[in-house]
């Protein structure tokens, strides 16, 4: 894949839930971590992969007949051999239902900008603007410089939202200076945990967590630092007070926690994969509210703003 073109998941309109206003959001496909509990579970790997919806499927049997490599049957798990799969995608062209969709398309950087500004009366009205998400954008680092610089030009607000395992030079050089917000997780102190849970160390990430804040201000970008709440994982006394005193001890006065929702088990298993906490009950619901307002508690009693 040229500099120029990335793999993007999604591109969705109207968001109210990433960042102020009416908003657009851009998912990148691939991701340097692998997170248990990833919301977006076919956003991680970092190449096009085949979905199989089985509510969206009438059974039909048109994907059967077409697919040469006979990867397709009822008798499969979920449905798609991925082992046989390779990756043709006949199968979406064929399905009547569009049970079977393509997950990841590699798009330049002038036809996102093309589909991003249909939604530009929106921002204008509500103030709203980008949201470069993922994944993780930063594995594409020349394409989001571009693809920021173009919307900055616009007098477009661009938020990003990043795991923050990336090269903080490139960063500082080609995005920075296009970026108006900076969304960067923090998910756990423990780098034993990180690994095991995230599948890569945390570092990196501390590293670039400490120094992010004075770099956001230097470019007169606005800095949030955030904590996904996972049950029995992250949102545990122990690592999220050991999150609050690094925090404190970089000047970061500032969180947002993002209650856990469990809506990402089915995505798992659209992409042939089974949840690895699919027979977890605490991973199979909402986060209850007095379970937040417990985690909330941590923080406020460092004296640590909670958003």
């Amino acid at each position: 894949m040229t500099e120029d073109r990335a793999l993007i998941l999604e591109v969705k309109g109207n968001s109210l839930d990433d960042g102020p206003g009416i908003r657009t959001v851009v998912f990148f496909k691939g991701c340097p971590l692998s997170c248990d509990w990833c919301h977006n579970p076919e956003s991680k790997r970092r190449m096009p992969e085949l979905s199989f919806d089985g509510k969206a499927c009438i059974g039909c049997g048109t994907c059967l007949k077409t697919c040469a490599a006979g990867a397709l049957g009822k008798d499969n798990r979920f449905f798609v051999d991925r082992e046989k799969c390779n990756l043709c995608f006949d199968c979406v062209d064929s399905c009547p239902a569009c049970a079977l969709q393509i997950v990841g398309k590699e798009m330049p950087v002038e036809a996102l900008l093309e589909e991003i500004m249909k939604d530009e009366p929106f921002f204008r009205v509500s103030r709203g603007g980008v949201t470069l998400s993922g994944g993780e954008p930063l594995l594409y680092m020349k394409f989001v410089s571009a693809l920021a610089a173009s919307l900055k030009d616009r007098g477009v607000h661009v938020l990003l939202e990043t795991c923050g395992l990336f090269d903080i030079r490139t960063f500082e050089d080609l995005v920075l200076p296009y970026i108006d917000t900076v969304y960067m997780d923090i998910k756990l102190m423990d780098d034993e945990a990180h690994r095991r849970h995230c599948g890569a160390a945390n570092k990196g990430i501390l590293e670039n967590l400490a120094r992010l804040p004075a770099l956001s201000v230097s470019a007169e970008a606005e800095f949030l630092a955030r904590v996904p709440l996972v049950p029995g994982v992250t949102a545990t006394e122990p690592n999220l007070s050991a999150i609050g005193s690094f925090l404190k001890e970089n000047g970061i006065g500032r969180v947002e926690l993002l209650a856990y929702n469990p809506l990402w088990h089915e995505k798992c298993e659209k992409i042939g994969e089974r949840s690895p906490y699919a027979e977890t009950p605490r991973m199979s619901s909402w986060m209850p509210r007095e379970e937040v307002d417990a985690c909330r508690k941590i923080f406020l009693d460092m004296n640590i703003e909670v958003v």
